[in-house]
């Protein structure tokens, strides 16, 4: 499990992928941004909204919260991620084999929770934010084989007063206009895709597949491991 100054860190992971993406492709004069230089350009100016929110958040804190959300909006893909999550209760096979009225509930079940973890990944992860503006950060290219098939990893250090930089990868992905998305990170071998896949299957078995139930009692929760802990 992570720690909870890595759960914080995993939330940075998140939040330092944004809007540029979107401006990079705006016009036909700029080149197609690389995975690796939407990350490390993207991560300085979500890194200015977190200096500048260190002077407010406390007193407003929606408005911390829906800046970060206005650059996550574009490019990160919440309902792909929110699908992943929810494993085989939204996979292909399981839609086909509904009919017409339970396709439809399933559609809106998906829609629903592409929106609680949207709204709860960033209002969890934002918070801890504050406490890595200034950190130092480096940014490494994924290959040129990974850019031509769309689907890059790329690895972050940030240092952050300890010994070691925690090594995060952002498992990014193409969407059908070009531009680079953010599927999930991992940091420090921790998956964060499949601690809420995991989270989801059990709550669901919990419930005795009542994704209704599931979704209206999912909590983001900050992932937590042993590392840190006294």
């Amino acid at each position: 499990m992570l720690s909870v100054r890595s759960s914080w860190l995993l939330g940075a992971c998140l939040l330092a992928v944004g809007a540029w993406a979107q401006n990079a492709n705006a016009t036909a004069e700029k080149p197609v941004a690389t995975a690796q230089e939407v990350v490390n350009d993207t991560t300085q100016r979500v890194m200015a909204v977190v200096v500048e929110a260190s002077e407010y958040a406390d007193e407003d804190p929606e408005r911390y919260y829906q800046q970060v959300q206005a650059i996550l909006d574009p490019v990160i893909d919440f309902r792909g991620f929110a699908r992943s999550v929810m494993g085989p209760y939204a996979s292909s096979e399981r839609y086909r084999a509904l009919d017409a009225q339970g396709q439809g509930r399933l559609r809106d079940q998906l829609d629903r929770f592409t929106e609680v973890m949207r709204v709860g990944l960033v209002r969890t992860y934002s918070k801890g934010l504050l406490a890595y503006g200034g950190s130092r950060i480096e940014v490494f290219a994924a290959s040129d084989e990974e850019e031509a098939k769309g689907r890059a990893s790329v690895r972050q250090l940030i240092y952050s007063g300890q010994p070691e930089p925690y090594v995060l990868f952002y498992q990014m992905g193409r969407s059908k206009s070009g531009e680079w998305q953010l599927r999930n990170v991992i940091i420090e071998s921790v998956n964060l895709g499949e601690i809420y896949r995991n989270q989801f299957e059990a709550s669901a078995r919990k419930n005795d597949g009542d994704l209704d139930a599931v979704i209206d009692g999912w909590e983001t929760v900050e992932v937590k491991t042993a590392e840190g802990e006294s």
